[in-house]
């Protein structure tokens, strides 16, 4: 008998982390974060890690296990995760794996990460510097000759996954998509219960995600990303996540605060369309879809009767 799991999936701004909390309440559970930016120290605001209070409210796990700067694998990510999951099973409770990673996700429940030796430091240099001579445009183009299927889903200003992408390819002969695929036709680890989260229509989730960013604004962000960029933490991924890219570049004078904050909120409308496309293709998710921008007591509910009907109690 496989061992269970629950999945919050979804965009940004979706009310995963309100979910997240009930459902731990409610199951007797423990949260696995599965975002690529919360594993940082120091970037709380701008990720939208779960408070302080939240945290002495239902145990958190994979949050701050990173410095800014470092760069975490998916299969580095897969192995320290799931040795999470592993001691929340042992103690006789739900793990509840939330976030808005997808790759994360599903390394954590096929079990099998990603298998290519990890990277390549003078490959992924030399692609680096092609990226700063020749643009995200040929570079985009580069990766569409190799793998189609990944150019389409990714943003050609996607710097750190574009790059990875082509790095896979080189060090394997194989396109990190039909790595992807063959990942999912294996047996998964765990047998999982995914919800997914999103809004129909589409503009109540930007109206989440523009409330989110003002309420990032008054809870510190400038403070929070200055801090950063003055110590000089803001390097490598971390310096690629929402909100931190735009605002270091207001620090260097490359735009105003209020083109910066404008960046901000559609750059994470845009990312939560690719969000989207990557959890829709996904046909394991049992989707909760709400139309009013606050409607947690309902989509806690219906998470709850999905996960009974499961056999969760």
């Amino acid at each position: 008998m496989k061992k269970r799991i629950a999945v919050i999936a979804g965009p940004t701004a979706s009310g995963k982390t309100e979910l997240s909390l009930t459902l731990a309440e409610r199951f007797n559970g423990e949260i696995v974060s599965a975002d690529s930016m919360q594993i940082y120290r120091g970037m709380d605001i701008g990720t939208a890690k779960p408070s302080a209070a939240e945290q002495r409210r239902i145990p958190h796990h994979m949050l701050d296990v990173a410095e800014p700067g470092e760069d975490w694998s998916v299969s580095r990510y897969e192995k320290a995760a799931a040795e999470c999951v592993e001691n929340i099973l042992q103690r006789g409770k739900l793990p509840i794996l939330c976030g808005g990673t997808g790759l994360y996700i599903n390394a954590v429940i096929s079990g099998t990460g990603f298998q290519t030796n990890g990277a390549d430091v003078g490959i992924r240099q030399a692609l680096e510097a092609q990226w700063d001579e020749q643009g995200s445009a040929v570079m985009h183009e580069r990766l569409r000759a190799v793998d189609p299927e990944s150019a389409e889903r990714l943003h050609p200003n996607d710097r750190r996954r574009v790059i990875r992408a082509i790095e896979v390819y080189e060090l394997t002969g194989t396109a990190i998509s039909e790595h992807n695929r063959r990942t999912r036709e294996q047996p998964p680890r765990y047998e999982a219960f995914m919800l997914g989260l999103t809004t129909d229509p589409r503009d109540i989730l930007y109206q989440r995600i523009d409330s989110r960013v003002e309420r990032m604004a008054e809870q510190g962000l400038l403070n929070e990303v200055e801090g950063l960029w003055k110590r000089g933490l803001l390097r490598g991924t971390a310096a690629q996540a929402i909100g931190y890219k735009e605002l270091a570049g207001y620090f260097e004078g490359k735009s105003s605060l209020e083109d910066a904050m404008t960046a901000i909120r559609q750059k994470s409308r845009n990312y939560a369309k690719r969000q989207l496309t990557w959890f829709r293709a996904d046909d394991r998710i049992h989707w909760i879809v709400y139309n009013t921008v606050e409607a947690s007591s309902a989509v806690a509910e219906e998470a709850t009767a999905f996960l009974r009907q499961c056999g969760l109690q």
